[in-house]
């Protein structure tokens, strides 16, 4: 006798479930392949983290020595350089990114800049042909770039995704949303706008939980792994 056969709609409902458990695999292994393998220049040779950008990079808010890059630099244990200007829009940055960043031998670079963009209306088209000609000339001098977003309680969506986006186009490492509830906690900031070493404490330790993978990662690419 043979078996009865199978009902169209029975294949098709196990096929649809195979497919969506290998999806599930895929995102949850990455298929076997490397999830740092978009990120550009991870066999840089340079020596530093240069963490660029306006006064959340300066460390507008905290004392000396309690700003994020500071705070970065005891978490990855190695030489963090702040090059943060207060007031700095993405085009401001733009001009001085050849001066203040290649003269100390990044391996990377964090980029954190908008919110001076956001808070004098500067387009938003400007602001992300900006940001990412700053992430293009980083990279082309060999470096990786981290791109951290912000929302500072304030941005539209659209806003929001230019960072990633940028990021993503550019094959750079994106942290979304350093600030995150930072301003609304008045125990984390330091006036309106800018956080207190607690604040920037916590945006150093969002930049390190996605860093520290990647440099390790590097670090296997330079001694041939």
């Amino acid at each position: 006798m043979r078996p009865p056969a199978r009902s169209t709609a029975s294949s098709s409902r196990n096929g649809r479930i195979a497919a969506a458990a290998l999806l599930l695999a895929c995102a949850l292994l990455g298929c076997g392949g490397d999830p740092y393998g978009s990120i550009r220049n991870l066999r840089s040779a340079g020596r530093t983290v240069v963490c660029f950008g306006d006064s959340l990079t300066e460390g507008v808010g905290a004392e000396a020595g309690r700003d994020y890059p500071s705070e970065l630099g005891r978490l990855l244990g190695m030489a963090v350089v702040n090059t943060g200007r207060r007031g700095d829009t993405s085009g401001e940055a733009l001009a001085r990114v050849e001066q203040d960043v290649f003269e100390h031998d990044p391996r990377v670079v964090v980029v954190l800049l908008g919110g001076n963009d956001f808070l004098r209306k500067v387009p938003l088209a400007e602001t992300k042909k900006n940001l990412a000609a700053i992430v293009a000339r980083v990279q082309e001098r060999g470096a990786m770039v981290v791109v951290a977003g912000i929302r500072l309680g304030l941005f539209a969506d659209e806003y929001a995704d230019l960072f990633e986006e940028v990021a993503e186009k550019l094959g750079a490492l994106y942290v979304p949303d350093v600030m995150s509830g930072i301003l609304s906690d008045p125990a984390l900031r330091s006036d309106r706008i800018h956080p207190n070493a607690e604040g920037y404490r916590l945006i150093a330790g969002r930049i390190a939980e996605k860093l520290k993978p990647l440099l390790e990662r590097a670090d296997r690419l330079r001694r041939g792994g």
